[in-house]
């Protein structure tokens, strides 16, 4: 039985913190693939999060966050 759909203000903050997190990652000059390799993951997750097709762990994100060498509160707020 597929899960109801996300409120529609979570859908919201997943694409303000998703493009948050692409503007930060093409500021530190890294591409999809580079940021993946640096936080472990494969770059379809770095895609899905920034296109918000999917919800990060907060350890992902704060792994994301170091690698950009932004503070998480910045991608998040």
């Amino acid at each position: 039985m597929p899960a109801d759909p996300p409120p529609a203000w979570v859908t919201t903050r997943r694409w303000a913190i998703g493009s948050r997190i692409r503007d930060a990652r093409l500021h530190a000059g890294l591409t999809q693939m580079q940021l993946a390799e640096l936080v472990g993951v494969d770059h379809k997750t770095i895609h899905r999060i920034e296109y918000a097709l999917s919800d990060p762990s907060l350890g992902l994100l704060l792994q994301i966050a170091h690698a950009v060498n932004v503070p998480l509160a910045d991608l998040v707020r």
